[in-house]
């Protein structure tokens, strides 16, 4: 759902970057508290890493259209919904700055309508969901599924009212909206399936490191006298063996693989915005992307003519990136969080000590 330049005039363009300046802004301060542990910071670089990966695994949904996750629920789920807005941001930014993929002039509207609608829209869900449901496994992993299914239709709403304010062309906003839903619908069941299995694989064996799963407990069970009885909750097990290098390293190493080989068996045809913008007529004057002459535009590195080489190699490369920008912005963040933190201590330790 990448909104390429030229299909929004430039004032609403304008407008939209400074609501997704604002949204960051406020995000930037929200992730601080967010990031409360030192693997925090490169567990959510990771988690933008892998959305990277995946945005390239287009997935048919109907003839002649395809879908890619949009990664807003997997992110708020994972991380947090602030620092899950910034997780995909930092994914728009490398995607159209390295990749030519999204407009820059639209890149406050692809951030508004791809990192923050998707964001909030699948948080609020799935935190609905969980007060709802049984605090089990099973129910962040259902409540994960509707909050993605949910987030994607949203999106596709967000901008149908985006176009429908500064579209360039003119266009049937009703026959836009209908298009624009009924073919998100259908992708979002592919996001809701992606975003299930991963929430669903890493709370199944670390899930202290998702933050929709906080509190989250499975008394382990004993029988006796041939009954169920709760055991004894086990001392918390130290920060050392709590390690999550283990699935940091397995995280990335999926990411590269997606990216740099199981991207080539992606589907090549256009995505639902791609689609509804060719047979609704909203494309008529889309403009070159500022970055189409990039060594790595349409994911492909420049001067290799093998398809499959030239591919891999720029999601592997676009996975490098993404990892060390996210992980760099988060470590900030968090060192800045720190650093309030202790500039707050010290004057109450003072003035203790008087």
């Amino acid at each position: 759902m990448h909104v390429p330049d030229g299909f929004i005039n430039a004032p609403v363009s304008a407008a939209a970057g400074v609501v997704a300046a604002g949204a960051v802004a406020v995000s930037l301060r929200g992730a601080r508290r967010e990031l409360g542990s030192e693997r925090a910071a490169p567990l959510a670089g990771l988690v933008a890493a892998f959305i990277f990966a995946v945005q390239m695994l287009n997935f048919p949904v109907a003839a002649g259209t395809s879908g890619h996750l949009l990664g807003g629920a997997l992110a708020a789920i994972l991380v947090g919904p602030y620092t899950g807005v910034l997780c995909v941001s930092v994914v728009l930014l490398m995607q159209g700055v390295l990749f030519a993929d999204g407009g820059l002039t639209a890149l406050g509207v692809n951030i508004t309508d791809m990192a923050i609608t998707t964001t909030v829209v699948a948080y609020l869900v799935f935190r609905g969901l969980v007060k709802l449901l049984p605090r089990t496994r099973r129910s962040i992993t259902s409540a994960s599924f509707v909050a993605a299914l949910l987030s994607v239709p949203a999106a596709a709403v967000v901008f149908t009212l985006i176009y429908a304010i500064g579209g360039t062309t003119d266009v049937s906003i009703g026959k836009v909206a209908t298009a624009m839903v009924g073919v998100h619908v259908l992708i979002g069941i592919g996001e809701a399936v992606i975003t299930a299995l991963t929430v669903g694989a890493v709370v199944a064996v670390r899930p202290d490191l998702v933050y929709g799963a906080r509190g989250l407990h499975q008394p382990l069970k004993l029988r006796v006298n041939g009954e169920l009885v709760d055991a004894p909750a086990a001392e918390p097990a130290p920060a050392a063996a709590r390690s999550s290098r283990k699935v940091w390293l397995i995280g990335l190493a999926a990411s590269v693989v997606l990216a740099g080989f199981v991207s080539f068996y992606a589907s090549a045809d256009p995505d639902g915005l791609e689609k509804v913008a060719h047979d609704k007529g909203i494309d008529k004057k889309t403009e070159e992307h500022a970055s189409s002459d990039s060594p790595l535009a349409d994911y492909g590195v420049k001067d290799i003519s093998n398809g499959r080489l030239s591919g891999g190699l720029a999601g592997v490369i676009g996975v490098g990136v993404t990892v060390v920008a996210g992980t760099g912005v988060f470590w900030a963040l968090r060192r800045r969080r720190t650093s309030d933190a202790a500039s707050t201590e010290a004057p109450a330790a003072q003035e203790k000590v008087s």
